[in-house]
């Protein structure tokens, strides 16, 4: 059965067999629906976090990454639970984004807009590519998108671990061109997840699951659009870095 990168998918959620349910089988139409939702749901408690969070709120805002995590878990092995905590999750990281990009946008004018418009232009991008079949997930494709996934995130763990010892790999989140390449690979990767969500999604409606799977779906697709998000936005900035630098 096939794979996704995106760490909120598993083969055995796409097994063929598992019966429609009484509410009828997980269909596309479904399962944008409620993409939808979750994204209205997330960009409109950031836009009241931004607008309404009080400067002083970082209790505020490390609570709601630590309970998104928790929920995202429980959402990712609780499958059956997903039309209620999918939302729950969705607002979470709403709020997260939401003081986030408030941050960035302090530092850097006009950063958030470009961020936004560059993750929605990829997602679009891939989408069409996708149902045009320009293309193929083919097994060897999903393994280096797998593989790169975890590699990525093994470095941002040892990066937070060395951090604490006083050996930060300062590439990570600072600017040079070295910090630039890394950004663009893992926004690269991060994009080809997304690829392998929209065949992930496929396979689910050709096997009938059922309908409750199209929220689970969604939630999955919004986990791979806000890390895309977030290494954009991080690339922007790094880019920004360089330009005031080498600004006489």
């Amino acid at each position: 059965m096939d794979r996704s990168s995106n760490p909120a998918l598993r083969d055995e959620l796409f097994d063929a067999g598992e019966g429609t349910g009484p509410s009828g089988p997980m269909t596309l139409r479904g399962t944008i629906d409620k993409t939808f939702v979750l994204l209205i749901l997330a960009i409109a408690s950031a836009v009241l976090t931004w607008n309404y969070l009080p400067a002083d709120a970082i209790p505020i805002i490390l609570g709601s990454v630590i309970v998104a995590f928790v929920v995202g878990f429980i959402t990712s092995f609780h499958t059956t639970l997903s039309p209620f905590t999918a939302p729950v999750f969705a607002i979470l990281e709403g709020i997260f984004l939401g003081a986030f990009s408030g941050w960035m946008e302090t530092l850097y004018p006009g950063i958030v807009a470009q961020a936004v418009a560059l993750t929605f232009g990829v997602f679009f991008l891939l989408l069409l590519v996708f149902r045009a079949r320009l293309i193929r997930v083919t097994e060897k494709f999903r393994l280096i998108v797998i593989g790169a996934t975890g590699a990525i995130a093994l470095f941002y763990i040892a990066g937070i671990v060395l951090s604490f010892v006083g050996l930060p790999l300062s590439f990570i989140n600072e600017g040079g061109w070295l910090g630039i390449v890394f950004s663009i690979i893992v926004a690269v990767v991060a994009s080809f997840s997304l690829v392998l969500d929209f065949d992930y999604v496929e396979q689910g409606v050709a096997n009938g699951l059922p309908k409750r799977h199209e929220w689970y779906a969604a939630f999955t697709l919004l986990v791979t659009l806000v890390w895309l998000y977030l290494e954009i936005i991080r690339l922007l900035m790094k880019l920004r870095m360089i330009q005031k630098a080498v600004r006489p």
